[in-house]
């Protein structure tokens, strides 16, 4: 029961604190809508069975089973996920990264912050999304214009704050350009 508890918790914590950073970034419908996958059978099990509250559980699902389901269900529905964005290329022969609508980088974004703030708890500062970012950035196969997008607004976090960051999205990139 504990770690039911724990993993709703977790997951409702960090929906709404996306949801409070999409408003914020004026994309409130993106809030609203953002993780509701993670409450559905599929992924919710698998989220209290694996549940730590120090990382994703899909981690320790991975390192379990070798994959995870429960991602591979989250990643399939949730368009602010980059790996959602792979298409195979008849071109090149193979499965390639796809440039994400800007409404979803922005997702991204918010979602990232999110969870290093649930993850971090007080340790959290606003260059942990970047550190994340580079990182992880030699494995994540990310469409290189989308790769930019987020890794400016991490840095753009990092450097000037959330206030900035987020008048900046509001006026530059939902003010001016069409999702």
């Amino acid at each position: 029961m504990k770690k039911l508890i724990g993993h709703f918790r977790t997951i409702t914590k960090h929906r709404h604190l996306v949801m409070a950073h999409c408003f914020k970034a004026g994309i409130p419908w993106r809030g609203l809508m953002h993780d509701l996958s993670k409450y559905s059978p599929s992924e919710f099990f698998p989220g209290v069975k694996y549940y730590s509250g120090k990382h994703s559980p899909t981690a320790d699902e991975r390192k379990e089973k070798g994959f995870s389901k429960a991602w591979m269900h989250h990643k399939g529905r949730n368009k602010h996920h980059y790996e959602y964005w792979r298409d195979y290329s008849l071109e090149e022969k193979k499965y390639v990264p796809i440039k994400m609508p800007l409404v979803y980088v922005i997702e991204m974004f918010c979602d990232r912050v999110a969870a290093s703030k649930v993850y971090m708890k007080d340790k959290y500062t606003d260059s942990h999304p970047l550190q994340y970012f580079k990182d992880r950035a030699s494995e994540e196969e990310m469409h290189p214009e989308t790769a930019a997008l987020l890794e400016e607004l991490v840095t753009m976090l990092s450097e000037k704050g959330e206030k900035e960051t987020f008048r900046y999205i509001r006026r530059n990139l939902i003010g001016k350009k069409k999702m």
